[in-house]
C-alpha cells in the first residue's frame, strides 16, 4: 500500500494506534505533509481536519476529556504550534492525555530566515510533562532512538497523573513523496501498572481518624464522572459526622450530598460558621469553583486536611494540608470506607438541615428578583432534558451553575485547569464528537464571541446545542471585587456593546432562537431542546447593569428574612 515516504511518521502513527490513539485532530500545512498522510491513511484511527490549531487544540481537549483517551494533534512548523498552547495548558492541569506532534524544519535551518521556523523544541515545555525532539536521520540507530523517545512519549501521557506530551518531529526533502510500503510493526513498549493499595495499617489508621472525628467534610471538585467513587461517597456520606460538598463539575450526585455549597454557605451567620467548619478537611477533584468554600476553609482551619490525588506537587490550596494521599479516590475509598464507624455526631444533619433552610431563601430571592441573570438560570437549568451532557464556560456561566442542583445531566464540564474563556465552545464541540449524547454549552457572550472559529469547523451535529446569557458582555466584573470599584469598569473591563448572536448562527448554518424576558424563554426552551435536524443557539438577553446587583445581593442575604 503506498504511504508517505518517512518511515519516522509511519511508525509514529503505528506506535500511536498501538498505544490506543483513536482520534486526531489534522491542522493543515506543508511542512507537516507526510504526517497527514501518515495519520490520514491510517484508517483504525478516526481524523478531523481544523484549520485553526487553537481550536483544534480544544477540540482535541474536548474529546479526550468525554472519551477518557489520548487524542493526537498535529500541526506544520513555525507559530502553528504556538497556538496550540491555550488547550495545552488547560489539558495540563486538567490531567488530560493530549498528544502533541508538530513537524519543523530539520535542526541546521533553525535560525536560518527561512520560512515558517521559530525554536520548537521545548516551547511548550511548562505545559507539558515532556517534550520530545526525534532524530533527523533514518539508519537503524536513529530509528531504534525515535522508536524508544515516541514509546516513551505515549507511555508518560497516559501513566499515573495523565498529561500533555509534545513530540517534535523535523522534516525535510520531499515532503509530499508517498511510496509503497509494507504496513508498519514497530515494537509497542507495554506499560504494566500495579494496583494502587494501601496497607492494612494504613488504611486502618485512616479509617480510625474518620471513625473518631465529630466533624468530616469532604469536598468534591472538578472530576470526571466514576461510578465507583459515586458508590463509595454515598456509603461514607451515611456516616453522621461526615458531610459531602460537590460542586456542579464533580460529577457526584447523592441526596445525601450537598450539592450547592455557595446557597448553603450564604445561608450560615458568621457566628454560626465555627459549627459547620470542620476537624478533618478531605478534599479531591481539580480547582475549586467557590471562592466563598475556600475564604470559609481558609478562616476556620481544619485539624487535618488530607488531598487525594495523584498530582506529583503538593496542592494546598486551603492553607491547611497535613496530609497526601497521591491515589486514585475511588480505590481509596473503597478500601476505608467499609472500615469507618459512626461517631455521635449531628454534623452531617446540622449541613442538611441548613440546605434545607438555604433552598427556601434561594427561592423566596430568585421568586422576586427582576428579570436578570439569576432569573434566567432558574428557568434555564431545571429545564434541561434527562440525559444530557452539559458544558460550562467561565465566568457567568460556571459561578451562576453552583447555585443550582442539575441531577438530571449525564456529566458536567468547564475548562477550570486555568479557567480561560478561551475555547469553551471549541472544547464542548469535541466533546460532541465522541459520542451519541446531547451536548449543551452554556456560556457567556465574551466567551462565544472569543471562540467563534469552532462554528466554521463544520463538525458540529444537530446534537449540539448553545445557549449564548447575552448580558453586554463581561457582566461578572462588576461583580467580582476590585474591577467593580474601578472608574474603568466600563471602559476597560465589560464589551459594552451586544454581539451579532443570530448572525453567527445563520453564516454557521445554527437554528436561532432568542428570549429577552422569562415568558419568553420557558416558552421557547421546549422547542429550542426539541430541535432534532440543526445545531441550535438559544441567546438569552439579560440587563446588564440588573445582573451584577441582583447577584452581590443574594451572596449577602445570609439569613435574610
Amino acid at each position: 500500500m503506498e504511504n508517505t515516504s518517512y518511515t519516522i511518521c509511519r511508525q509514529l502513527v503505528a506506535l500511536c494506534l498501538s498505544h490506543g490513539v483513536r482520534r486526531v485532530v489534522l491542522s493543515p500545512g506543508s511542512r507537516n505533509a507526510p504526517l497527514l498522510v501518515a495519520f490520514a491513511r491510517a484508517k483504525a484511527i478516526e481524523h478531523h481536519v481544523v484549520v485553526d490549531e487553537r481550536v483544534a487544540g480544544f477540540i482535541a481537549l474536548g474529546m479526550a476529556t468525554r472519551s477518557g483517551e489520548p487524542v493526537a494533534l498535529v500541526c506544520t512548523s513555525g507559530t502553528a504550534l504556538l497556538n496550540y498552547a491555550p488547550a495545552v495548558a488547560e489539558a495540563y492541569y486538567r490531567h488530560v492525555p493530549l498528544i502533541v506532534i508538530s513537524a519543523d524544519r530539520p535542526d541546521e535551518w533553525i535560525d536560518q530566515d527561512d520560512s515558517q521556523t521559530i525554536r520548537q523544541q521545548g516551547v511548550l515545555g511548562a505545559f507539558v510533562k515532556q517534550s520530545y525532539h526525534l532524530p533527523t536521520h533514518t539508519d537503524d540507530t536513529s530509528l531504534w532512538y525515535a522508536r524508544r523517545l515516541i514509546n516513551d512519549a505515549l507511555l508518560q501521557a497516559v501513566a499515573t497523573c495523565a498529561a500533555p506530551v509534545h513530540i517534535n518531529v523535523p522534516l525535510g526533502g520531499a515532503l509530499c513523496e508517498v511510496v509503497d510500503v509494507a504496513p508498519e510493526e514497530p515494537v509497542c513498549v507495554d506499560d504494566m501498572r500495579p494496583e494502587q493499595r494501601l496497607s492494612p495499617a494504613d488504611a486502618s489508621r485512616l479509617a480510625s481518624t474518620i471513625s473518631h472525628a465529630e466533624r468530616v467534610m469532604v469536598l468534591a471538585t472538578m472530576n470526571n464522572p466514576s461510578p465507583a467513587l459515586q458508590e463509595a461517597l454515598s456509603e461514607l456520606a451515611k456516616l453522621p459526622q461526615v458531610v459531602v460538598l460537590t460542586e456542579s463539575i464533580a460529577n457526584l450526585h447523592d441526596e445525601a450530598f450537598i450539592p450547592t455549597i455557595d446557597r448553603v454557605l450564604t445561608a450560615i451567620d458568621n457566628s454560626e460558621k465555627p459549627d459547620f467548619a470542620p476537624q478533618l478537611l478531605i478534599t479531591l477533584g481539580g480547582a475549586p469553583v467557590s471562592r466563598m468554600v475556600k475564604e470559609f476553609l481558609r478562616q476556620y482551619t481544619p485539624v487535618e486536611h488530607w488531598r487525594i490525588g495523584c498530582e506529583s506537587h503538593v496542592i494546598d490550596t486551603m492553607q491547611s494540608l497535613t496530609r497526601r494521599l497521591p491515589m486514585d479516590a475511588a480505590s481509596l475509598f473503597a478500601q476505608i470506607v467499609p472500615l469507618c464507624k459512626p461517631a455521635a455526631s449531628c454534623y452531617a444533619v446540622r449541613w442538611s438541615d441548613r440546605e434545607i433552610v438555604a433552598t427556601a431563601l434561594h427561592n423566596r430571592v430568585v421568586d422576586v428578583a427582576p428579570w436578570c441573570d439569576l432569573r434566567a438560570f432558574a428557568s434555564l437549568l431545571p429545564a434541561i432534558p434527562q440525559g444530557v451532557v452539559l458544558h460550562l464556560s467561565n465566568g457567568t456561566s460556571i459561578r451562576y451553575a453552583q447555585l443550582f442542583d442539575t441531577p438530571q445531566v449525564a456529566a458536567s464540564y468547564c475548562n477550570r485547569g486555568v479557567s480561560g474563556i478561551d475555547g469553551s465552545t471549541s472544547t464542548a464541540l469535541g466533546a460532541s464528537m465522541v459520542d451519541e449524547a446531547t451536548h449543551l454549552l452554556i456560556t457567556g457572550d465574551m466567551s462565544f464571541g472569543y471562540d467563534t472559529g469552532a462554528l466554521a469547523t463544520g463538525l458540529e451535529s444537530p446534537r449540539f446545542k448553545i445557549v449564548v446569557i447575552d448580558n453586554g458582555g463581561g457582566g461578572i466584573f462588576r461583580f467580582i471585587k476590585g474591577p467593580s470599584d474601578l472608574p474603568e469598569l466600563e471602559e476597560c473591563f465589560e464589551v459594552q456593546r451586544r454581539l451579532p448572536i443570530e448572525g453567527y448562527a445563520q453564516l454557521h448554518g445554527f437554528k436561532y432562537f432568542h428570549a429577552d424576558c422569562e415568558d419568553d424563554l420557558r416558552e421557547v426552551l421546549p422547542r429550542f431542546f426539541a430541535e432534532n435536524d440543526t445545531p441550535a443557539i438559544l441567546a438569552i438577553s439579560t440587563p446588564s447593569d440588573v445582573n451584577a446587583t441582583v447577584l452581590r445581593n443574594y451572596m449577602r442575604r445570609a439569613r435574610v428574612k
